[in-house]
């Protein structure tokens, strides 16, 4: 069982630090595996569909993606956890769209954001491995707000006036 982490709430100065990249030496690491699984664990304890490191105090890049239905997000399609190390968007569709979303940094909060509709990313594995993946709708939001999160971004930052 892996541990349930506290998350950092809106205020805190960790939510607005650029988090840094994580170092060649560090892949495939007992200490990044037990952080993705320490996040997976947080996540899916809070009814989330993504959490990015520095919510959980650790100001690395390193997002995890895993939209699927739940409480928070009933209409969520469902999708295997990515875990994405140095997260990188390649290229953003020219459609966006605007959305509801939340944030479990900014509890009781939700607002409509607009978001690119498809994104491109390229990323590398917990092992190092680089992957490219191209996200649509519901889980290229999640990875927007998520690599917002690694450089200092919340999503009310986003919300328009």
């Amino acid at each position: 069982m892996s541990t349930v982490l506290p998350v950092a709430q809106r205020g805190e100065d960790i939510l607005r630090l650029k988090a840094a990249r994580v170092s060649d030496a560090e892949f495939n690491s007992g200490g990044l595996m037990q952080l993705a699984s320490a996040m997976i664990a947080t996540m899916l304890e809070r009814s989330g569909v993504g959490i990015a490191a520095p919510q959980v105090y650790i100001s690395k890049r390193v997002i995890i993606v895993a939209s699927r239905p739940n409480l928070r997000y009933p209409d969520a399609p469902e999708m295997d956890a990515v875990v994405m190390v140095n997260p990188e968007i390649l290229e953003f569709s020219q459609a966006t769209t605007l959305g509801e979303e939340g944030c479990l940094s900014v509890p009781n909060e939700r607002g409509q954001v607009q978001r690119t509709q498809s994104i491109k990313v390229r990323y590398h594995t917990l092992t190092g491995e680089v992957m490219e993946s191209t996200f649509e709708g519901f889980p290229a939001r999640i990875v927007q707000h998520e690599i917002d999160h690694l450089n200092g971004i919340l999503f009310v930052d986003r919300l328009s006036a």
